[in-house]
């Protein structure tokens, strides 16, 4: 003969296996810290030390709240440095459920880099490149729908040009070292903007604080 629980004691029974179930999931977040806290506790104690071309924090900041904003999903960085555009990008991106491939010539840069992005806990979102990108570009298939633009400011238009078709409609072209008039670091980034400022399906603001970020988004042409 089959016996049934009463109602009190089915409601002690869920009560239970939820508070069982309650505490497990707090001991796992004790013993494996999630995302946000170890790039937070990362980020904090190499706030002075990021060097070697690297953006400030504002920027990455901004980086960061385009890429929830829009969504991206499929983002690429040229001129990583020692990775910290890079980790801030690869944040944002464990949010959206997306990948960052990120592009440096320099050996020694790339794989300080790699240590940061480990030590950061973003490894699996991010596909680092030892490479030169004025090749690597050129070949990468894409689409992407989020670009970070920081390497040789001479060859920005350049860049832009070979990303410009795998660039998906609604995604968002940024470069850094830019100013309201164009003016920056180096060479190119007057030419870069005005030309992208010319383009008709692209809508263009520049955000003058920190390192200076152009901010570019693409549209369907008309």
């Amino acid at each position: 003969m089959k016996s049934y629980a009463s109602s009190a004691q089915l409601c002690t029974i869920l009560l239970i296996t939820g508070l069982t179930i309650s505490n497990t999931f707090a001991q796992s977040l004790k013993e494996n810290p999630s995302i946000d806290e170890k790039v937070k506790k990362f980020l904090s104690g190499q706030s002075h030390n990021w060097h070697d071309m690297n953006i400030p924090a504002s920027d990455g900041q901004l980086l960061y709240d385009l890429i929830i904003k829009g969504n991206y999903k499929s983002a690429l960085e040229i001129g990583t440095s020692t990775g910290h555009s890079g980790i801030w990008i690869a944040w944002a991106l464990s949010k959206t459920g997306g990948k960052l491939i990120t592009i440096d010539i320099d050996e020694g840069r790339y794989r300080t880099a790699l240590e940061n992005f480990k030590k950061a806990g973003l490894s699996e979102y991010i596909d680092a490149r030892l490479a030169d990108a004025h090749s690597l570009v050129k070949e990468l298939k894409g689409p992407f729908d989020f670009v970070f633009s920081d390497a040789d400011k001479d060859w920005y238009k350049n860049y832009f040009i070979d990303l410009e078709p795998k660039l998906e409609v609604g995604g968002c072209f940024t470069a850094h070292n830019i100013s309201a008039a164009g003016r920056g670091y180096g060479g190119g980034q007057a030419e870069f903007l005005e030309y992208i400022r010319s383009l008709k399906n692209y809508e263009t603001t520049v955000n003058t604080g920190g390192g200076g970020v152009s901010i570019s988004y693409k549209r369907a042409e008309k």
